[in-house]
């Protein structure tokens, strides 16, 4: 199903459709809605709730020498660098493997919702930027934050940088005051998207509202 966002009220136009397990890609908002099959369920954290584990702790620890920088929504070219080597190491196979600048672009910057770039920088000696090593796309919501995309530099993979991106945005969106960080969807079984299921308390959207995802489910 596909929803077109409209430049005047896309932004709270975004905020319903998110809720209602919606995602959005530059200005459309799409939910999977196939006949006989319900694998692809929308996810977010309760960020109110939220204990970071030992393990969670250690993982904001290791990556607690980069910068946290966040910047309007527009591309750069040394984004669109570490994109491609991100995409290159860990989805070579996919449909974003052949992404062009433009591309990129609008992907970024071809929308109307109240949206952002955090990238996460190394912090050099001297004065300059540091090298930028993590980006996030990310939206801002009436309700939380909704993380539209992230990529990462593939040689700091052993600091588990994607999980250090979502535990931030908890921070973040606990200091906001904001209730809930929307992960997109998660697949049961799925390589690429059962990662989801570790952060815990999670919320998924059933046909009859949100709910806290059982350990049935994760199993």
């Amino acid at each position: 199903m596909f929803a077109h966002l409209p430049m005047l009220d896309g932004a709270s136009v975004n905020d319903s459709l998110t809720q209602g397990g919606f995602r959005r890609s530059q200005n459309i908002a799409y939910r999977p809605a196939c006949e006989n099959c319900a694998a692809c369920v929308s996810a977010r954290l309760p960020v109110r709730d939220y204990m970071f584990s030992r393990s969670e702790r250690r993982v904001l620890a290791r990556n607690a020498g980069y910068g946290r920088h966040v910047v309007e929504a527009e591309a750069t070219l040394e984004q669109f660098e570490l994109l491609h080597a991100y995409l290159g190491s860990r989805h070579a196979g996919g449909g974003m493997a052949d992404m062009t600048w433009p591309d990129y672009v609008a992907m970024v910057e071809d929308t109307a919702v109240r949206t952002h770039l955090v990238e996460y920088r190394t912090r050099p000696d001297d004065r300059g930027p540091g090298v930028l090593v993590a980006c996030a796309l990310v939206d801002q919501l009436a309700d939380g934050l909704s993380l539209v995309y992230s990529f990462f530099d593939p040689t700091i993979a052993r600091t588990s940088p994607g999980s250090f991106i979502i535990l931030d945005h908890i921070v973040q969106a606990s200091l906001l005051e904001l209730p809930y960080l929307y992960l997109g969807y998660w697949v049961r079984g799925s390589e690429k998207m059962d990662y989801k299921a570790r952060f815990s308390p999670m919320e998924v959207l059933r046909p009859h509202g949100w709910s806290l995802m059982s350990a049935r489910d994760r199993a």
